[in-house]
């Protein structure tokens, strides 16, 4: 597997990715935090600093798209959906997208304060990987009261 993973952050789950696939690149928005990085795993991982709603890959690129409680960090369901549309064409035909993200609730709001959230509504989630040209979408959500998510999503085979 060729694994693509948007919006590492500061690195956890890229730490445990890269001991899991054969080959990892970690797209980082934050120069700061791609650098750091780098610094850290890189030889063991392909760190990109750049903008996971106009990726710098190829059609076709990777065989999965991963993204763990980075979606509500994107400030606006416009660039979210660009971000879906992005992975969808990086994506391999027959490749997933998966990940999870958090919803609403007063312990994640308070830890944003200040910060970027525009939290991923689960219940209409799967219209929007719909419209990105996904297939085979699951949602699912953590048992009360967490309000978190995880999804996975197909990019179609080719057809003829």
């Amino acid at each position: 597997m060729d694994v693509l993973e948007i919006g590492p952050g500061y690195g956890p789950t890229t730490r445990a990715l890269v001991g899991l696939v054969p080959k990892l690149t970690a797209l980082e928005l934050d120069p700061r935090l791609a650098e750091d990085l780098e610094r850290t795993l890189g030889g063991r991982a392909t760190i990109v600093q750049g903008d996971g709603s106009a990726m710098p890959f190829g059609d076709d690129s990777f065989s999965a798209v991963v993204c763990f409680t980075m979606l509500h960090h994107i400030p606006s369901a416009e660039l979210q959906d660009r971000l879906f549309a992005e992975a969808c064409r990086v994506l391999r035909p027959g490749g997933v997208f998966a990940g999870s993200d958090s919803g609403m609730s007063l312990g994640v709001r308070l830890l944003h304060v200040g910060d970027t959230m525009v939290v991923v509504d689960p219940d209409t989630f799967d219209g929007r990987l719909s419209r990105a040209d996904f297939t085979e979408v699951r949602i699912e959500r953590a048992a009360p009261p967490r309000r978190s998510f995880r999804f996975t999503a197909r990019k179609p085979h080719e057809t003829g």
